[in-house]
């Protein structure tokens, strides 16, 4: 055995102290522990590491900004609503034609109710097959949290389409009373259908039987157990909406002028919608 003061045996120290600092340098970081008394987060992937990120400046959407979705407004404030009392709520479908109010009601039924104890998380479409780690990561957590999925679509082959059903209820372990899935999406089902499932379908006697691959896609919309769909804008609706963002931004005046922008700025986006009336109020206001 060499002994500690034999030059051979501290140069063998050198080269191992070396070749430790070498591995410690090529390893990734350590993840950042959780911050738990952060009101948001977001689900990162990062470094081979999954954890939850603070979110430092959330979006602060009041209710009062969305306009013409009263009746979604409602029933998603309702079933939040049940959910910080402790009382049976249901996960939810946000559907329909883009820029009528889908995430933005998401963001608004969170920031009434965040000061119960009402937490966010947001997981990106192609991380949704961790959604089972991050359920039990919070399962035995104290406050309630919403897992937030934007602008969900699956092409076939995703994996993320199974982890989505798993988390919602296909799972041998019961649904975490802390836990709701709120998402939205452009397609009702999620999934793309072709006309060619459709020619498997067949009828018995009085009753349609689908054809298996559309029974499969129509079976994680219904996991969901509560839907609300959104519509484009009548004219009347998308300049109430520009009038109240204009107000928003500091300008009370309404005036033939500003409608004929208004409806203008529309026709050039091809659309009525109450993110293309915000949009315009933002351009009209910070140009006048």
């Amino acid at each position: 055995m060499a002994h500690p003061l034999d030059p051979h045996f501290e140069k063998l120290t050198h080269q191992l102290e070396t070749l430790i600092n070498r591995l410690e340098a090529a390893l990734p970081p350590a993840p950042p522990t959780t911050d738990w008394s952060a009101v948001a987060y977001r689900w990162r992937v990062q470094n081979g590491h999954r954890y939850l990120q603070a979110i430092k400046h959330v979006h602060k959407v009041s209710l009062d900004d969305l306009q013409n979705i009263d009746l979604q407004k409602q029933r998603l404030v309702e079933n939040t609503r049940q959910f910080v009392a402790g009382k049976l709520a249901n996960n939810v479908l946000l559907t329909g034609s883009r820029g009528c109010g889908k995430s933005s009601l998401v963001k608004a039924a969170w920031n009434e109710f965040r000061d119960t104890g009402l937490r966010l998380i947001e997981v990106d479409k192609a991380h949704l097959t961790d959604l089972p780690d991050i359920v039990a990561l919070i399962a035995d957590r104290a406050e309630n949290y919403l897992v937030f999925c934007d602008d969900l679509s699956f092409e076939e082959g995703d994996y993320g389409y199974q982890a989505l059903k798993t988390a919602l209820d296909g799972s041998i372990a019961a649904p975490s009373a802390n836990v709701l899935i709120y998402a939205t999406s452009n397609r009702r089902h999620l999934v793309p259908e072709y006309f060619s499932e459709n020619e498997q379908t067949r009828h018995v006697g009085d009753e349609i039987h689908f054809a298996e691959a559309i029974e499969e896609k129509i079976a994680l919309s219904e996991r969901f157990g509560l839907w609300l769909s959104f519509y484009g804008f009548s004219q009347e609706e998308y300049l109430n909406a520009a009038r109240h963002w204009l107000a928003q931004f500091g300008q009370t005046e309404w005036t033939d002028a500003v409608e004929h922008d208004a409806l203008n700025w529309a026709l050039g986006r091809g659309a009525r919608s109450g993110r293309i009336a915000w949009q315009f109020a933002r351009d009209w206001a910070g140009s006048h």
